[in-house]
């Protein structure tokens, strides 16, 4: 059984530029997040037309092995076909991470630094790594992970949607078998920048149902963004029991 809950706030920011949407078919589940840029209300737009686009491409069944590069490719091909018939979006992008939980496997992908994070029995497993220049650098040895959070360049992503390029540098993960007692946490830099990950591990093991666990992660988020110019922040919880 899946069992989910997701959140998307403004934070401190007038404007929500982050976008978030699911859709299953029986026991076959997609869900996505994403973190727009640009100025003037449009990074909004290219969130949520990367996300109705995954939304679509599932809903029209096409779910085979390469739905996640189809996906990614067909999200681009929408946000730059945007750009180039309104001028007023001509600098609009956005990041993107999806989950596709299938009946025997599940994938995922991902552009920018929007996180997902694989949790098994309430222990992280592995989490995506950002296109940024912090990562870069821990990459290289110069910095410890620990120090993405607060470096001054961690908002300076080096890949994500709407850019010109001659291929989609996305990244897919190599899928997992699915299983029970296993949970994914998506979510934008507004969120996770706010809470590190072992209140992460802490309140999902005391957490009852998924969102109890958003609610507990989210007090800490506001907590520890209070007095501070806070992004937008959004994230997606999902349990497979």
């Amino acid at each position: 059984m899946v069992r989910f809950a997701m959140l998307s706030r403004p934070g401190g920011r007038e404007n929500n530029e982050d976008s978030i949407g699911m859709y299953n078919d029986e026991d076959e589940w997609c869900f996505a997040l994403a973190d727009g840029l640009g100025g003037h209300g449009k990074g909004e737009v290219a969130s949520r037309l990367a996300v109705d686009t995954i939304v679509d491409q599932f809903v029209s069944g096409k779910r085979e092995i390469s739905f996640i590069d189809a996906a990614f490719e067909a999200a681009q091909d929408e946000i730059m076909t945007r750009q180039k018939e309104d001028r007023s979006c001509f600098d609009m992008k956005t990041t993107l991470v999806l989950l596709q939980i299938g009946n025997e496997r599940i994938t995922w992908g991902h552009i920018g630094d929007s996180r997902l994070y694989y949790f098994k029995n309430s222990k992280i497993v592995r989490r995506t790594l950002d296109h940024s220049v912090p990562q870069m650098l821990v990459a290289v040895g110069e910095i410890k992970e620990k120090a993405i959070r607060h470096h001054p360049d961690r908002n300076r992503l080096l890949r994500v949607l709407g850019m010109e390029m001659d291929e989609i540098k996305y990244e897919v993960e190599e899928p997992v078998e699915r299983q029970t007692n296993q949970q994914f946490l998506l979510c934008s830099d507004g969120f996770w920048e706010l809470i590190e990950e072992k209140k992460m591990e802490a309140t999902l093991r005391r957490a009852k149902d998924p969102q109890s666990w958003l609610d507990a992660m989210e007090k800490i988020v506001n907590k520890n963004g209070r007095g501070t110019d806070m992004d937008n922040y959004s994230a997606i919880a999902v349990w497979i029991e």
